[in-house]
């Protein structure tokens, strides 16, 4: 493979990785970006998305395939091929057939029927399943890189899918450990998501200085977790903190009043 090939090739990967960069040229708009189910063993679910060709002058051919999806350690998402993961519901998604495959002229807009409908047998103990929607552009347009060179740009799009039954309910974040790493002027902090459901909140951070009581916050840290999820998240001090001892109080915040909190005592110098 030649570099100017090559070249080429990692663009192109870029941009189905990252369209939003270039949606006055070609694009996708799909809402929401996050779909939310509740229902029992045996019981069908529907909601809407919209998706939109934000193109001024391509229309777009688009086609609705299904995946799955994880966080890792770091809370990135990970993709993986429908009902790989034992998290997976990507089996019980569906859309109408006439849906599977659609064109959108530009700036024309369709609403999409997403229908989950759950086995009246669940395979597995677990309470809160997820799956991905991908969206994806069948026919790729002509558009051009930063040197002018002729490029093809696809896009794909996708929604993540979230459902549990009635039954989860128990949000749990418990904190494992919590390090400060001298080095890296950080500290890291280790939960883990012991609940039984989803559960999003922010981590907010204090130093206090020993010596003298002043303190020092930073900004909020947002996360999302799924049951059984163990978070790394790395804190980064602040760039101006004064050398000297201090305590650093860490509080997670994961919604109606439910608080999660740790201690540090370290010197930095």
């Amino acid at each position: 493979m030649n570099k100017t090939y090559l070249s080429h090739f990692i663009l192109f990967f870029f941009l189905i990785s990252f369209f939003s960069l270039f949606q006055a040229q070609t694009g996708v708009s799909v809402s929401p970006p996050r779909l939310y189910f509740e229902s029992t063993a045996g019981n069908s679910n529907t909601q809407k998305i919209t998706v939109t060709n934000v193109s001024t002058k391509n229309s777009l051919d688009l086609a609705i395939s299904l995946g799955d999806w994880e966080y890792n350690e770091k809370g990135e998402n990970m993709m993986s091929a429908a009902n790989s993961l034992k998290v997976s519901c990507a089996g019980w998604v569906s859309v109408k057939k006439e849906d599977n495959y659609f064109s959108l002229g530009p700036g024309e807009r369709k609403d999409i029927d997403v229908t989950i409908t759950v086995p009246n047998k669940l395979s597995d103990t677990l309470e809160a399943h997820s799956a991905v929607l991908y969206v994806s552009q069948m026919n790729p347009v002509d558009d051009v890189d930063s040197k002018g060179a002729k490029i093809k740009v696809s896009i794909r799009s996708g929604i993540k899918i979230f459902h549990k039954l009635p039954s989860a309910k128990a949000k749990k974040i418990e904190i494992q450990n919590l390090t400060f790493d001298k080095s890296k002027k950080q500290l890291n902090l280790f939960f883990e998501n012991e609940g039984n459901v989803w559960t999003d909140g922010k981590v907010y951070t204090d130093f206090v200085n020993v010596e003298n009581g002043k303190k020092v916050s930073i900004d909020a840290i947002v996360f999302y977790t799924m049951p059984g999820n163990k978070r790394e998240m790395n804190i980064s001090l602040p760039e101006d903190l004064p050398k000297g001892k201090y305590t650093a109080s860490v509080m997670i915040d994961y919604g109606d009043n439910n608080l999660e909190l740790g201690e540090l005592n370290f010197m930095y110098d």
